[in-house]
């Protein structure tokens, strides 16, 4: 019964998103930008309901942008999770560009890509992020670069951060994490670290039962002059401060 509940909940999931695979591809293109936000926004929740997620959003999302929401990183769920608190673009690594059907998941919620081991290509996402947030986008990225246990947060990279300063435009710090339900206690069944499998993730994921996503946004801060990286280290501890709420 265990399996065939983890089957039915696998289906429903690869059909909700060959419905949002054809929605990008058919009706995007004719839709307004306010309702393909919309869209994703309304289908990330529902893809967190079909695999058994409750979400629980803290705080006050952004009303509008432009903002840049910087979050710890846990889970390949994490970029679901969010859509589904507030819609958002995400700055991605370039590897996701290859990957079938979710590319296209991605590119139609907006996605900007960055080769994470090129300087130069950081510079250039940099540029592009200021570009965006001056045009009142909200864009999300994970300063850790990649994800972590769910306990300790990684060293946060600051170069990103540089793309508010230049647009002049607020850092809004929000935490994430994954609890069992009955216990309150971390749950790892998302998690996707060291020599753990996408495939192993997602089952275990699929197998738990009680499991809640719980996002925490914090107030929007402003540089007030501090340089790249010692903001950077701010927004790391306030991130360590909302993940205990």
């Amino acid at each position: 019964m265990r399996l065939l509940g983890i089957s039915w909940k696998l289906l429903r999931a690869m059909v909700h998103a060959g419905h949002g695979f054809w929605t990008i591809k058919i009706l995007f293109p004719r839709l307004e930008q306010a309702d393909r936000d919309a869209r994703v926004h309304a289908w990330s929740g529902q893809m967190l309901r079909i695999v058994g997620i409750e979400l629980v959003v803290n705080g006050i999302p952004p009303a509008g942008g432009p903002v840049l929401l910087v979050s710890n990183h846990i889970s390949w769920l994490d970029i679901l999770v969010i859509h589904a608190s507030r819609h958002c673009r995400f700055v991605s690594k370039s590897d996701i560009r290859g990957w079938p059907v979710v590319s296209t998941l991605a590119g139609g919620a907006g996605t900007l890509y960055i080769e994470r081991e090129s300087r130069r290509d950081a510079h250039r996402v940099v540029v592009q992020m200021a570009e965006r947030l001056r045009e009142g986008d909200i864009l999300a990225v994970f300063p850790e670069g990649t994800t972590g246990d769910g306990i300790t947060l990684k060293p946060f990279h600051a170069n990103l951060i540089q793309a508010a300063i230049e647009a002049s435009v607020p850092v809004q710090p929000m935490a994430l994490k994954f609890i069992d339900a009955a216990s309150g206690a971390t749950s790892f069944a998302p998690s996707y670290v060291g020599d753990e499998t996408l495939m192993g993730s997602i089952w275990r994921t699929l197998a738990a039962h009680g499991l809640k996503t719980v996002v925490t946004f914090g107030e929007p801060q402003v540089p007030q002059g501090q340089s790249r990286r010692v903001w950077a280290h701010s927004l790391r501890e306030e991130i360590e401060r909302l993940r205990q709420v």
